[in-house]
C-alpha cells in the first residue's frame, strides 16, 4: 500500500472506526484506519437492529457476525418499581411488524474482530496500528502526526477515537455533558430455561436491568444501579452474583452461573456541539454516548457512518472532493435531530425510573398501559425504537434489512 497521503484518514479502530474505514474504502477512497482494534470492557455487548444489519450485510461481513450472535425475536418490559400505577408487562414481538426479527445480539469483541479480520482484506484500506500524536484542524484541512513520525494531510480526518476524542478536542468541538447517580453493571450469564430469543428489561427504582439473548442458554446482562452496589456485585464470588442476578430477574431464566468477567461502567452521557466541518467529521461515541440503555449507542454510530457515506458519495457525483463544506454540513444537519431525539428519550426514560414523584409514576404508567393497547401506538413505538421514522441511510435500507436470521 501507497504511504501516499490518503483521502480519508479514520482516528479510532473500534466497531465504528472500522465500519467507517470499511465503509468508504469500499466506496473507493483511498482510506487510512489509524488505531489498534479497541477491546470494549468487560461483558460487553451490542445490540444490533436491522438498519445495522443491512449495513453489515453490505459491508459483506453479515455471515460471520450472525454466527456469534442470538437473534432478538420479542422485547419484554416489566415494571419492577413498586409504583401504585405499575403496569402489567408488556411485550414487543417482532411478528407485530411483520420481521423476522429486531434484530441481534453479539458479544462486542466478536464484532470488532469481525470488523478488523475484513479491513486487512479490504482494497483501498491502508492499516496503521499505531496512535495519533498531533492534529490540528484549520480552513486549510487536517493535519496529523503519528506516533511513529509520520505526517498526513488527508482531505478528511474522521473522528472514532471515542468519548475523550483527540480528534474533537484539537478541532475546537465543545461538548455537552451530564452524569448519572449510576453505574450499570455488565456480564454474561449462562442460565439453566431458554431466553427463547426475548430481551427482558426489569424497570427498577435504580434504573434498568436487562437480560438480552446471547446464542445457546446465555444472556448478556447490563445493570444499572446505583454507583457503590455496582462495584459491590462486581466484586463478589462468581456464584453469590448469580445468584443475585437470578433473584434480581426473578428466576425467570432459572439458575444462573457468571460466563465471563464483569465490568462497571459510570452512567453519563456527551453530544458534540457539532459533528463536522474544517475537513473533519466525527462519528460514534466521539460524537455522542449514551448510558447503556435502549441499545442506541452502536446502531447511532453506524447510521453515523452510513449518513456520512451519503453526504460524501452525493459530493463526489457533482464534483466536490471528500472535504466539501456543504457536504459535511449536511452531515451534521442530517445527524443532529436523530442525535438530539434519542438522547432526549432516553434521558427521560431513566429519570422517570429515579423519581418517585406520584405523577411521573402515573404518566409513565399510563404509557405502558397505552402502548399495551393501542395497536397503532405500539407499531409506532417499535418502529421508531430501531429507526428514525424520517428515513435510513442508503446503505441501511438493503432488502432483507430487518430479518437477520
Amino acid at each position: 500500500m501507497s504511504h501516499a497521503d490518503p483521502d480519508i484518514a479514520v482516528i479510532g479502530a473500534g466497531a465504528a472506526g472500522l465500519a467507517a474505514a470499511l465503509c468508504l474504502a469500499r466506496e473507493g477512497f483511498h482510506t487510512l484506519l489509524i488505531g489498534d482494534p479497541a477491546i470494549a470492557a468487560p461483558g460487553r455487548t451490542v445490540a444490533l437492529f436491522g438498519g445495522s444489519v443491512a449495513f453489515l450485510q453490505a459491508l459483506g461481513v453479515w455471515e460471520a457476525v450472525s454466527a456469534r450472535a442470538a437473534p432478538m425475536d420479542a422485547m419484554r418490559i416489566i415494571d419492577d418499581t413498586g409504583s401504585l400505577f405499575a403496569p402489567p408487562p408488556l411485550t414487543f414481538r417482532c411478528a407485530e411488524l411483520g420481521l423476522d426479527s429486531f434484530g441481534c445480539n453479539i458479544p462486542n469483541d466478536d464484532l470488532v474482530g469481525v470488523l478488523a479480520a475484513q479491513a486487512r482484506q479490504t482494497p483501498g484500506l491502508e492499516l496503521a496500528p499505531e496512535t495519533v500524536a498531533e492534529a490540528s484542524f484549520s480552513p486549510a484541512g487536517p493535519q496529523l502526526v503519528l506516533a511513529s513520525g509520520r505526517a498526513l494531510r488527508p482531505r478528511l480526518a474522521i473522528g472514532a477515537d471515542g468519548g475523550r476524542s483527540l480528534v474533537r478536542a484539537r478541532a475546537g468541538v465543545g461538548v455537552r455533558t451530564w452524569d448519572y447517580p449510576q453505574a450499570a453493571l455488565t456480564g454474561v450469564f449462562s442460565h439453566t430455561q431458554p431466553h427463547r430469543n426475548t430481551s427482558t428489561e426489569f424497570h427498577t427504582r435504580h434504573g434498568p436491568f436487562t437480560l438480552v439473548p446471547l446464542p445457546g442458554k446465555r444472556s448478556s446482562l447490563v445493570w444499572v444501579t446505583e454507583p457503590g452496589k455496582a462495584r459491590r456485585l462486581a466484586g463478589r464470588a462468581p456464584e453469590a452474583l448469580a445468584l443475585e442476578v437470578e433473584q434480581q430477574a426473578r428466576s425467570m431464566l432459572g439458575a444462573m452461573r457468571v460466563t465471563g468477567p464483569c465490568g462497571v461502567i459510570p452512567m453519563r452521557g456527551l453530544t458534540a456541539e457539532r459533528f463536522a466541518g474544517h475537513g473533519m467529521a466525527l462519528v460514534g461515541e466521539a460524537a455522542h454516548m449514551f448510558p447503556p440503555i435502549g441499545a442506541q449507542g452502536l446502531n447511532l454510530g453506524l447510521r453515523d457512518v452510513a449518513a456520512l457515506r451519503d453526504a460524501l458519495i452525493a459530493a463526489r457525483d457533482r464534483g466536490a472532493r471528500c472535504d466539501d463544506a456543504d457536504a459535511l454540513a449536511a452531515y451534521d444537519r442530517g445527524r443532529r435531530l436523530d442525535v438530539t431525539t434519542r438522547t432526549r428519550a432516553i434521558d427521560a426514560l431513566n429519570r422517570s425510573l429515579l423519581t418517585r414523584l406520584p405523577g411521573v409514576d402515573f404518566l409513565r404508567g399510563a404509557g405502558m398501559l397505552a402502548l399495551g393497547h393501542i395497536r397503532p401506538l405500539r407499531r409506532l413505538a417499535m418502529r421508531e425504537g430501531l429507526a428514525p421514522l424520517l428515513g435510513l441511510p442508503a446503505m441501511m435500507q438493503a432488502d432483507g434489512a430487518s430479518r437477520p436470521r
